[in-house]
């Protein structure tokens, strides 16, 4: 991938937006956005100078759509949207997070139908490019006339207004620019309201959490896969005939990583008459992994069609017609959001369900908690509480958000999609489910070294054990230890992308067949 992304409204992708938002790749507009960009500025210039009556041009907000605003208020009637606007609540969202949501943003304006100014658009760039990033209170957002609160947060320091980060410093939005060597602007007629009027927000968080549950199939395959070398797993329920005349595409892809990863294992078995079938959290990997990954598949297709779309109001249409509609709305984007929750829920769920089986002696046949003279140590024990407690909560957050309305504006807006709530606890839901899933590949690796016959591991297992063990050492538990010192190396190493690299090097990973 290129260290630029060339933007024109049209082309930008689930990667593009990870480049942008975490690894600092510079933008660039292409021509002819500019000239659409320009285009649809145009007939706004028209609009004000004959004095038409349009929505958010020419008269207030919401319920004050019926009230005209003369020519010469047009610009501060920009500036106090964004500034009453701006109620936000709560801790700032993360860098990342904003640097999408800016990128989105800009990708949307590129499309030439909200009737803002180049030069606006350019600013908004300029901020993005020499990382000025607005605080934005994670909290207050219904996803429904977009992402009001939180888009008005990130406009404020275009404005010299505002608090920004730069450099790692949270700083008044007039400093941050003037140590980035960025110019104010004061905002045109339309300008306000094309900048803060959008889904912006949370396609932004969840396109992230898009992204990352990806990786996150992907690692509970091998956590699922390195408990099935523990447990001497059988390999049958991974035959590609079963899963044929069931052709669900996830299930199909999960039961085809598990076979790859598993390769050459002498720890697995075959079904005989003494040992039939394992339980379903090992027997039905594919069934249940695979229904997440469908689901996430969904998501992905919903969130690059989002991130190409113009989401404000009203819009300009090349033709020039103004049309004052509801792309804003966040219902297309609120159902799928709560979907990529409840399916990365499931990947917590039944993964805290095998970190169980591998503590549990009854179920292990090794010794209990995962030490070698438990009673004394405690071992394992109280991962496995910190994993049910994480699921528990992945539970409540799973519930979805797009089911509740309030409405608002004096009841113009009286349907509202709570679209950003549900993209935050999807947010949430995959940092808890990344954690039970790094224990139990953690509690694996050492089952597996206490294991009184440890064979030769697969082709994809073996370099997620030894890369794993490369970063944290077996322990011994001669004394009870500060155990979350260890988990919290397990996490860092399970999240970094070198742990992924390595298995993927030795065997093909997907979430689609």
């Amino acid at each position: 991938m290129s260290k630029v992304i060339y933007l024109d409204g049209n082309g930008l992708t689930l990667e593009d937006v990870v480049a942008v938002a975490r690894h600092g790749y510079q933008c660039q507009i292409k021509e002819e956005a500019k000239e659409a960009v320009e285009a649809s500025r145009k007939i706004v210039d028209d609009i004000v100078r004959e004095k038409r009556v349009v929505y958010g041009v020419t008269t207030g907000f919401g319920s004050l759509c019926n009230v005209s605003i003369s020519p010469e208020d047009t610009v501060q009637l920009q500036e106090n949207l964004i500034r009453t606007h701006s109620s936000g609540y709560g801790d700032p969202l993360a860098s990342d997070a904003v640097r999408a949501i800016m990128l989105i943003r800009i990708n949307s304006l590129l499309k030439g139908y909200s009737g803002i100014r180049l030069s606006t658009v350019e600013k908004l760039l300029e901020l993005l490019n020499k990382d000025v990033v607005p605080y934005i209170p994670e909290k207050g957002s219904l996803g429904a006339s977009g992402d009001l609160a939180p888009l008005a947060h990130m406009v404020l320091p275009m404005l010299g207004l505002g608090k920004a980060y730069y450099q790692g410093q949270l700083l008044a939005g007039k400093e941050a620019l003037a140590q980035a060597g960025i110019e104010p602007i004061a905002l045109a007629a339309k300008e306000g309201l094309a900048l803060i009027n959008g889904t912006t927000v949370l396609t932004g968080i969840c396109a992230l959490a898009t992204y990352d549950a990806i990786n996150l199939l992907k690692l509970s395959d091998i956590a699922g896969a390195l408990s099935l070398e523990v447990h001497n797993g059988i390999t049958s329920p991974f035959d590609e005939d079963l899963h044929t005349i069931r052709p669900q595409s996830g299930q199909l892809a999960t039961a085809r990583n598990i076979r790859n990863l598993l390769e050459g294992s002498k720890n697995t078995t075959v079904a005989t008459q003494q040992r039939v079938q394992d339980p379903y959290t090992l027997r039905c990997i594919p069934q249940i992994h695979g229904a997440s990954k469908d689901s996430i598949a969904y998501v992905k297709e919903k969130v690059e069609i989002e991130i190409n779309s113009v989401t404000d109001n009203p819009i300009i249409t090349k033709d020039g017609k103004v049309i004052s509609g509801g792309n804003f709305h966040g219902e297309p984007m609120a159902q799928p959001f709560d979907f990529l929750g409840i399916a990365i829920s499931e990947i917590g769920n039944v993964s805290e369900r095998r970190v169980e089986r591998l503590v549990n002696s009854q179920l292990s046949k090794l010794p209990s908690f995962l030490v070698k003279y438990p009673g004394l140590n405690s071992g394992f024990m109280i991962t496995q509480y910190a994993c049910a407690s994480l699921a528990s909560e992945n539970k409540i957050l799973a519930h979805p958000a797009s089911v509740d309305s309030i409405p608002s504006c004096e009841n113009q807006e009286d349907f509202v999609s709570m679209g950003t709530t549900a993209a935050r606890k999807a947010g949430e839901i995959l940092k808890n489910s990344r954690r039970i899933v790094a224990t139990e590949i953690m509690a694996a690796c050492q089952a597996l070294d206490l294991k009184p016959e440890n064979h030769e591991l697969g082709k994809g297992t073996k370099p997620a054990y030894e890369l794993f063990r490369k970063h944290v050492n077996f322990i011994d538990f001669d004394k009870d230890i500060e155990i979350y010192d260890e988990l919290n190396k397990a996490s860092q190493v399970v999240e970094s992308p070198e742990f992924l690299a390595a298995v993927e090097q030795a065997v093909d990973l997907t979430i689609q067949f």
